[in-house]
């Protein structure tokens, strides 16, 4: 069973940066599409970043040219770093993965991300 456990959530100023971080143990990590998603308070669940098992991204729109997302294989791990943090990026940010052909999709339990002043 796949088990993906998130970390570096936290409180930063408009402008900060963190960096989240999602090791997965269970399952061949190389093989499978990683993404981070948000969820606001009173919002669905939305698209941040994916990245593929060939290292290719997509971003949503809002997060273009602020926040980058990459992957270690060797380590199991997927990063985002999130520069220039706005106050609209607040929301709890979960890890996910999934196979080429999306036919499941495991989620990590969610990593609180609060940026104010």
């Amino acid at each position: 069973q796949v088990q993906l456990v998130e970390s570096g959530g936290g409180l930063v100023q408009p402008g900060g940066s963190l960096r989240l971080s999602c090791t997965a143990s269970g399952s061949i990590f190389s093989i499978y599409i990683m993404g981070w998603y948000h969820q606001a308070p009173g919002k669905q669940r939305q698209l941040v970043a994916t990245v593929t098992s060939g290292g290719s991204t997509n971003y949503a729109d809002s997060v273009k040219g602020r926040f980058s997302i990459s992957r270690d294989n060797a380590k199991n791990t997927v990063y985002l770093q999130m520069n220039n943090l706005e106050p609209e990026d607040t929301a709890v940010y979960y890890c996910n993965m999934m196979p080429f052909d999306r036919s499941w999709s495991r989620w990590g339990q969610g990593t609180q991300v609060t940026v104010s002043s």
